[in-house]
């Protein structure tokens, strides 16, 4: 094993501190290979144009969005107004998925015009100091903590515009992101909360659930797997009552979705991911290899709390690339908020990673045989 060096920036090593030198130069050929690969997938966007936040498409999901809430305002039924404003905006109404579930449209057609605003600030300032308080103990020094607020701060740019404030995926990212920063193996409880709420406004939150789940049984936490997994069949049970709401709105005539097997790749994971962050001020190129980056970092943290932030970004990121459809690069804000905090552990990953791999200085265990 190569001779482990302190960390650069963090409060411990990182997972690749002393790893094997064989192993080291895999790693680094795998992230050298993928980096490449991303860059060249970068060149051209992928997203339909304008590729920016106030890109038309998402102008319209928003306004489809807004309509719903201002309908149930006025005194309709969700799911019969629901079902008005697709066919008006010529969306598919098939299957069930096309309509969302209630939940964010009866919430805020109940809050004042300004409310939900407000309460998607506080969302974002909670999160953003829920993930402070984690990262004090990691980063202990000023300048990497200080990054770290910086890299918070760019994950969440998209999560206080105005505009977007009845996109699922805003709310729902939000939550996944608060869950992620409040969970300790002691104290889980809340996590589950948040999580089944983020499922409730945004179905694609029972991939998060499920990463969670699976970890904490792989860990051996029984009791909070149990807890997972009892969302889970609440979110079944609230499912199952939407599909036979959406049956008795949905007509003969209406649109059928053309599908989700989009098939997009890796570029269109790093595009989706870069455009809901201010990363969408870089070069598309740059901003894919920064991503890549913090992945590594991810990796690198030795913490309980960034295994699953990597596992969520992981699971989300084969979301994007199998299913998703030019139109559905918004999926991206489901793990913008956490994305980009990676690049601050990235340092001391990287150096661990190139020591490991070049470093000739070896420690050597022997057995004496007397």
């Amino acid at each position: 094993m190569a001779r482990a060096r302190p960390p650069l920036f963090t409060a411990r090593p990182s997972r690749f501190a002393g790893l094997h030198r064989h192993n080291a130069r895999l790693l680094l050929a795998i992230a050298v290979v993928l980096a490449a690969i991303a860059v060249a997938l970068s060149t051209s966007s992928s997203l339909p144009p304008p590729r920016h936040a106030d890109s038309g498409h998402r102008q319209t999901d928003a306004a489809l969005y807004r309509s719903i809430v201002e309908g149930i305002r006025n005194g309709g039924g969700y799911y019969d107004v629901a079902a008005d404003a697709l066919r008006a905006g010529h969306y598919p109404l098939r299957p069930f998925v096309a309509f969302r579930l209630p939940t964010l449209a009866v919430v805020e057609a109940a809050l004042p015009r300004v409310a939900d605003m407000l309460l998607l600030f506080v969302l974002a300032a909670i999160t953003a100091a829920a993930w402070l308080t984690r990262l004090r103990v990691a980063l202990p020094r000023p300048g990497p903590l200080g990054a770290a607020m910086v890299l918070i701060a760019g994950g969440l740019i998209a999560f206080v515009q105005p505009p977007l404030v009845v996109f699922h995926e805003i709310w729902a990212g939000l939550l996944i992101a608060l869950a992620l920063a409040v969970r300790r193996p002691e104290r889980w409880l809340d996590a589950v909360a948040l999580g089944l709420i983020a499922m409730l406004v945004r179905e694609t939150a029972l991939l998060f659930v499920l990463a969670m789940g699976g970890l904490a049984l792989l860990e051996g936490r029984s009791r909070e797997a149990l807890g997972w997994a009892a969302t889970v069949l609440i979110f079944a049970v609230v499912v199952a009552v939407h599909i036979h709401a959406v049956g008795m709105v949905v007509q003969p005539g209406d649109l059928t979705s053309p599908g989700w097997q989009g098939m997009m790749g890796l570029g269109f994971v790093l595009e989706s991911i870069a455009v809901s962050t201010a990363l969408a001020a870089l070069p598309i190129w740059l901003a894919g290899a920064l991503l890549l980056v913090a992945i590594v970092g991810w990796a690198g943290w030795n913490d309980p709390l960034a295994t699953r932030t990597l596992a969520t970004l992981l699971v989300y990121a084969l979301l994007i690339g199998l299913f998703a459809r030019p139109d559905n690069f918004y999926w991206g804000l489901m793990i913008a908020p956490t994305a980009l905090i990676g690049l601050a552990f990235a340092p001391d990953a990287i150096r661990d990673i190139i020591t490991a791999a070049f470093d000739t200085r070896r420690i050597t265990v022997t057995r004496i045989q007397r």
